[in-house]
């Protein structure tokens, strides 16, 4: 018995000295990018008196929403819990890469809630399907909205989309954030109440999660996504006709189909597929250019 207890003593010793260690690489590291930020990146006055090589702790701080003497703290290496929309906030202001992003959710021991650059579900075959589905546009999405994986075609039909990261690429925040994904889309209005609604639906069994939570809160943001929201709708899904007002090569319809991969993958590939002969020249003039690219 006593050396059971030894044993477990020296175990929780262990894993202590883990949380230590890995709470001081993160406030080390934390520290490092901070210091390599320039004011004039963020949109901030350098100023004369600057000392603090990069950004101050209040600067980071301010501009990731969160509360001075907390980001203070955690870069004190202190015991304090870490959420990943906080996690989140940080990467984006410290303009963190992907394998950065990465360490820094495994150093504060947390999942990275967001779409990665390869995604598990998305396996070669499937990403060949949407090769040969060109010139028409095809992507994978999960009931989030999240693009996990895209063809050339679709990624340039609202917007170009590899110029978008990749935790930000997801449909609905696209249609509040991007601008030339907003101007594509002919019925917007329309659009975003519809994907609210389908969004409510699909939240019912990921209520809690942290992806969902993060997704929201940054919709939240946004007037018009409240005003949807807030009307409680919900939809499930169901094939559209759609109009893009696409910027290099002008209107296209299309019909929207929702081919669902497996239920415990939760995933599915949307394809657009002309409505008419004018938009198939049109669509297969887009895969054109994306080719030259």
């Amino acid at each position: 018995m006593a050396q059971e207890t030894a044993q477990e003593t020296t175990t929780l010793r262990s894993r202590n000295t883990g949380a230590q260690v890995r709470r001081h690489e993160l406030a080390a590291f934390l520290r490092h990018r901070r210091e390599h930020i320039t004011p004039e990146q963020v949109g901030l006055p350098r100023g004369r008196r600057r000392r603090t090589p990069g950004l101050r702790r209040e600067e980071v701080a301010q501009l990731a929403a969160v509360g001075v003497t907390w980001y203070t703290w955690l870069e004190q290496a202190r015991d304090i819990q870490v959420s990943v929309q906080v996690l989140d906030a940080l990467a984006r202001t410290l303009f963190l890469d992907a394998t950065e992003r990465a360490h820094l959710f495994q150093l504060a021991g947390a999942v990275d809630p967001t779409p990665a650059l390869t995604c598990p579900s998305v396996t070669p075959a499937l990403r060949a399907m949407l090769e040969q589905l060109e010139p028409y546009a095809a992507s994978i999405q999960n009931s989030r909205y999240d693009i996990l994986a895209h063809n050339r075609t679709l990624g340039l039909l609202l917007c170009d989309l590899e110029e978008v990261p990749p935790e930000d690429r997801n449909c609905i925040l696209l249609s509040y954030t991007n601008e030339d994904w907003r101007n594509s889309i002919v019925h917007l209005e329309e659009t975003r109440r519809l994907m609210a609604a389908r969004l409510r639906a699909a939240m019912a069994g990921h209520l809690g999660e942290p992806a969902w939570k993060m997704l929201l809160k940054r919709l939240r943001e946004y007037p018009e996504f409240c005003e949807a929201w807030e009307r409680h709708e919900v939809v499930v899904q169901h094939s559209k006709r759609k109009e893009f007002l696409n910027l290099l090569v002008g209107r296209v319809v299309v019909d929207q189909t929702e081919l669902w991969l497996g239920p415990e993958v939760g995933s599915r590939m949307v394809t657009y597929v002309p409505a008419d002969e004018e938009s198939r020249v049109r669509m297969e003039n887009l895969h054109k250019i994306a080719l030259g690219r």
